[in-house]
């Protein structure tokens, strides 16, 4: 009768393991989110002058050819839109060169057609968040009437705020409004992180995405604008505060080399090349 009891506990004590050993595990077991994003040309910059984007003469009579990329990150929990290209006014045959004459500009086609390209409507988009309110990453922000506006406080203030006499009418229409100050996990589950860099502008901010890639993928918005700027840490003429850049830019790589992520600078043809071969593989 012993042995029946001892040969009873010690099966009942194997089974309390093996289920305890079952529960840890099922207890680490994480899935991530499917997440896709669609990099899109928001238009075509032709910088005559490149001077503008230093603080000194390095650039003086040179000229450079930029993208004006956008991106739609697809997610579970919703669309985000990341930043919007040029005005639409500038779907046109030939480039427009601007007054000051600094730029050639262009855009290649419209939102709606080239939203309708990869599947989505104007509708589905949930949120829109910019790098910054300047004109070549505002251009289609108004036909996102419906979406939530993702925006640090302080850049609000500036462009549309209570105290601003002439608003910034390229964003008129973004009337449902989630205010920052500072980081922000979008999703709440670290996988799109807007991070709080600015310099530039009073509230620029850069895009940290994790897609399942091998690396993840930091997107600079006009942290830096060419591959040049990364490595002297050159500052554009029209940047709001130059010191503040170069803390951001300084914040920016200790975070790049934390995440041992994959720096995308919107504005390079190179590198918008480079995203769609790593989203190809």
């Amino acid at each position: 009768m012993k042995k029946i009891l001892f040969l009873f506990l010690t099966l009942a004590i194997l089974s309390c393991k093996k289920s305890e050993k079952k529960e840890t595990k099922e207890e680490v077991v994480v899935v991530k989110p499917t997440i896709k994003l669609f990099p899109l040309v928001g238009g075509s910059i032709f910088v005559k002058k490149l001077e503008a984007f230093s603080q000194d003469t390095t650039y003086t009579g040179q000229t450079k050819q930029f993208t004006d990329a956008y991106y739609v990150i697809s997610h579970p929990k919703g669309n985000l839109m990341w930043d919007a290209g040029l005005p639409e006014n500038l779907v046109i045959p030939e480039p427009f060169h601007e007054p000051s004459g600094v730029f050639a500009i262009q855009r290649p086609d419209s939102l709606t057609n080239q939203l309708k390209k990869i599947g989505f409507k104007t509708e589905d988009i949930k949120y829109i968040a910019l790098s910054h309110s300047h004109f070549d990453h505002t251009g289609h922000a108004n036909s996102l009437k419906n979406a939530t506006w993702l925006v640090q406080e302080n850049e609000y203030n500036a462009e549309v705020g209570d105290s601003v006499k002439t608003k910034n009418p390229a964003l008129k229409d973004l009337i449902k409004v989630k205010k920052l100050n500072g980081d922000y996990d979008v999703f709440g589950d670290e996988t799109v992180v807007i991070k709080y860099m600015p310099g530039h502008t009073v509230g620029h901010q850069v895009l940290y995405l994790d897609l399942g890639l091998e690396k993840p993928i930091l997107l600079t918005g006009d942290l830096y604008h060419f591959e040049e700027n990364r490595t002297s840490r050159g500052v554009p003429s029209f940047n709001y505060d130059v010191a503040q850049t170069l803390k951001s830019m300084e914040e920016f790589e200790a975070f790049a080399k934390e995440k041992n992520a994959e720096v995308i600078i919107q504005h390079s043809p190179k590198d918008f090349k480079k995203l769609q071969n790593l989203l190809k593989n």
